[in-house]
């Protein structure tokens, strides 16, 4: 327990100036965020700051070679205004193995820990309790050192910020399978949750939304026979009435939520195949009508339902069935996250 965490108030709130009734995601921003420097090799004391803008050299690594890690979690407030974080753990944890690859200085757990509860309990009015509303908090680390050599820097920040915020999809999405460019391979970066992995997603999703579609689902680097992700999420495919998601690799980011679902289904009887499945196969089951259902899963939209996916010209329709896993799935996440059910797999974690 970090018991001198400096605590600088902002001198105005901007609450009273918010709609929460009508929240977009990560478009407002809380009072207060938590920052924490490393100098001198050591993390220093971290601190909660008012929001503000940030100063950085114009030779700051971060700008030259991309050392920057990031985090997604929420916080969500019951109707007795207890506060309540999903698996925050894990996302301590993944923050570190992102943080190794790209040689940053890995976070002390107490800092981590410490850190957002005071963050939290500072803003706790920020924390919206309406229905499917919540406190997306990004936790983020970068190279704040200067210079312009290539090599790790010698100085960096971390920083929590916070942003109430409302649903993040509405609706099915169509998407494209990706016959080209490819997220991550063999060896690199794509099980970090590393800035650029998403920088290099954009170009090609909008080249699939000229087209038509709203996102991508990628493919291996290697032959685009298999299926990886959907987007920036986690991808599940429900065939008949079973449920198959890709092994984690060094392409694909081993997902809170991806974990939670896995964890759910087998709880609740429904068959569960983690292994690599193929686009051939996808396509063979939405022709013959075994393919029932296709999610994204992840922290910001918990599960985006797939309406149809477009291959090699042409487009496939999922049936639109009453009873999903999908909407199943997800409200019993949603449920032991807001404390609205009994939590049997310990992911709940109360901020007091």
């Amino acid at each position: 327990m970090i018991n001198n965490i400096e605590i600088i108030k902002a001198k105005t709130t901007k609450i009273n100036d918010v709609d929460f009734d009508n929240l977009k995601f990560g478009h407002v921003f809380s009072d207060h965020m938590l920052e924490c420097k490393f100098k001198d090799g050591k993390w220093e004391t971290p601190k909660v700051v008012p929001y503000q803008a940030l100063s950085l050299d114009p030779s700051a690594k971060i700008f030259h070679y991309g050392q920057s890690v990031f985090e997604g979690m929420k916080a969500y407030k019951d109707e007795n205004e207890n506060v309540w974080l999903f698996r925050p753990l894990d996302n301590f944890k993944r923050l570190n193995i992102s943080s190794k690859r790209l040689a940053i200085p890995e976070l002390p757990e107490n800092y981590f820990m410490d850190g957002l509860k005071t963050l939290l309990q500072v803003d706790n009015e920020w924390i919206p309790q309406k229905g499917g509303s919540s406190l997306y908090i990004r936790p983020f680390v970068f190279a704040s050192g200067n210079g312009f050599h290539a090599s790790p820097a010698d100085e960096y920040t971390f920083i929590i910020a916070t942003a109430p915020s409302g649903a993040y999809f509405s609706g099915k999405v169509k998407v494209l399978i990706e016959e080209k460019y490819s997220r991550s391979a063999n060896g690199g970066v794509g099980y970090a949750k590393a800035g650029g992995n998403y920088a290099g997603q954009f170009y090609p999703t909008q080249l699939a939304i000229d087209k038509g579609y709203q996102q991508v689902i990628w493919t291996d680097d290697n032959t685009h026979e298999y299926i990886e992700e959907a987007g920036a999420m986690n991808i599940f495919v429900r065939i008949n009435d079973t449920l198959v998601t890709g092994p984690t690799s060094d392409r694909i980011l081993d997902g809170i939520t991806r974990k939670s679902i896995i964890e759910l289904a087998e709880a609740e009887g429904i068959p569960v195949e983690v292994r690599k499945l193929t686009v051939h196969e996808v396509v063979s089951a939405a022709k013959d009508g075994s393919l029932k259902e296709m999610f994204g899963a992840g922290t910001a939209a918990v599960i985006s339902p797939i309406a149809g996916f477009g291959y090699k010209g042409t487009d496939y329709d999922l049936p639109e069935l009453e009873n999903t896993y999908a909407s199943s799935l997800k409200k019993r996440i949603t449920d032991i996250q807001t404390n609205k059910a009994e939590d049997p797999f310990g992911w709940r974690y109360k901020v007091e």
